[in-house]
Order: structure tokens, then sequence, then C-alpha cells
């Protein structure tokens, strides 16, 4: 699972959710932005660097790291690389802070004795998500890193959870991008599913998805090519549909072959609403039979 990937996109929308962390947040928090940098001589590469606002007079800056495989020198690297930019940039800051963000205290470096005093200094601090509490309890943006580290059986369950607190608490367009972040947890945590198989197992309508509004565009932009005004309409509709009789015939071909052109003909002859019903109903087809059976009784 690329976690490091879905922890930078957690990061960058919402850079405050590091904070939400910590006992002891600066009063700032919601002004601070994140960032992934280089230091050169010798080069290293922070994960992540929350950064103060720029009109601040010397502000905190905050390093952390996401660790969800054991590294028996992270301390080091960690260490290093936070200590060198605070240095190469000492006059933009008045102090330092680092966060490390565990799944659980299994992760951990096995020896941390020579860091002692670090780490159990008042710069430092480490996060255990396991221990942070029922996830149907914290904050959505805490719950969503929670998500990432539980156990496939039980992470879709958690997922619809957490997918219907948000339509009630959070408005569009806000609550669209952690749906996509919901979705993204589940497709990369369950690796062989496509990304409209995590929607259907987390119960997202066609039309609440990135897939659907990226078929939309793909009509939108066939209907700019028509000719003469009066056919654009007509051209959008003609494309949205076209565009998802392509990517039903795409999911079908590649849970059951090769379809024949009888069939390839039948989906092509179904209206867009009932199009729409079979990109969700096919997620349940065990074989082709299935199908025919679907269209047949469709057909009816």
């Amino acid at each position: 699972m690329r976690r490091d990937s879905i922890f930078y996109k957690l990061f960058q929308q919402s850079p405050s959710l590091l904070f939400q962390l910590l006992q002891n947040p600066p009063a700032n928090a919601e002004d601070y932005r994140f960032d992934s940098v280089a230091v050169k001589e010798p080069k290293f590469e922070i994960d992540g660097v929350f950064l103060p606002p720029e009109n601040e007079n010397r502000g905190v800056v905050y390093f952390s790291e996401v660790q969800f495989q054991k590294d028996e020198f992270l301390y080091e690297r960690v260490f290093a690389e936070s200590a060198l930019y605070f240095y190469r940039n000492r006059q933009r800051f008045s102090d330092w802070q680092i966060v490390i963000i565990y799944p659980s205290r299994n992760t951990e470096q096995s020896d941390i004795y020579p860091h002692r005093t670090l780490l159990n200094g008042e710069q430092f601090h480490r996060i255990y998500l396991d221990e942070l509490g029922d996830i149907r309890q914290l904050p959505i943006w805490v719950a969503l890193m929670v998500l990432t580290t539980l156990e496939k059986s039980q992470a879709p369950e958690e997922a619809r959870y957490l997918l219907t607190r948000i339509k009630q608490e959070i408005p569009t367009p806000s609550s669209q991008v952690i749906i996509e972040m919901i979705t993204t947890i589940i497709a990369y945590k369950f690796e062989n599913l496509t990304r409209i198989e995590a929607e259907a197992m987390l119960g997202i309508t066609f039309e609440e998805t990135r897939l659907y509004r990226d078929i939309r565009e793909e009509a939108r932009e066939k209907g700019r090519e028509e000719g003469r005004e009066e056919g654009r309409e007509e051209g959008r509709e003609e494309g949205l549909e076209q565009a998802t009789v392509n990517l039903v015939n795409r999911l079908l071909t590649k849970r059951f072959g090769e379809l024949s052109p009888e069939i390839r003909a039948q989906i092509s002859a179904l209206s867009l609403p009932v199009l729409e019903n079979l990109s969700e109903a096919l997620l349940d087809f065990s074989s082709i039979a299935d199908l025919q059976s679907w269209l047949g009784e469709v057909k009816n």
C-alpha cells in the first residue's frame, strides 16, 4: 500500500492535520503550509516540513515523518536532516519540532537508547495511530490517517461509516475531497480492485465519483468539437453515453474475457441510466451467464 503518497495528499489538503495530533499545537496552526524539501551537502530528503507563515517573524518549523516500515536508523537520519535544515535556515526560524507518525509501537526503531534525551524532550513527538482511540470518535482528517492502518476485514465498514458522517457534517465541495481520499485509501489497500470496484464496495453512487465527472468532461469535449451550436448539446449526451459504454465493456472484458459481438451490441443499445446501473451491478456478477441474465431482465 503506497501510504507515503496518501499521507502527502492528506497533509497537502489539510496542513493543520499534523497539529491535531499534538497536545500543544501552535496558535496559528491553520496558517502553516506543508512542503517537502531537499538539503544539499550532503543531500537529504525530508518527507514533510510544516512552515510558519512567511509574514511571521521567525516562527517554529515542524518536521514530520510517516514511518510504516521498521527502520533501525530512522532517528539518526531524522535528527541529522532536521538539524542540518534548521542550521541552514536559522535566520528564518526561532525553534524546531519533530513529529514521527507510526501505525503502532512495533514499527519504532529498536535501539533508542542513544537518543533518549531527544526522544523524551518537549521537541520530539511520537504518534502511534493505533492508540488514538475509536476511529469513529476522531476528527475526520485524523480518522483518515487511522483508516490506512486498519485490516482489510475492518477497513470497508469503517470507511462507509466515515462517508456517512462526512455527508452529514461537511458541505460540498469540501466533502468531495475527503470522499476521494477515502476511495483512494481503499483502492490502495485492496490492490486488486479497480477504482470503480472500490467505489462500489463503499456504496458510493456513480454520480459522486471522480470517474463519473471524468466521463462527463470527456463528453463535454466531444460536444465542443461538434460543428454547429445546435448540435453541441446532443453531442455531449452522445459522448457521455458512449464513454460509459466503453467503460462498462472494459470492466466486463477484464473480468470475463473478450465479449461476444452480440453482448456488445446489447450493451451499446442501453440507455445511459441503465448503463450506470450495469456499471454497479457487474461487480456482483460471477460469470458471463450472470451478465446475460441481467441483460435479459432489462430487455423484458
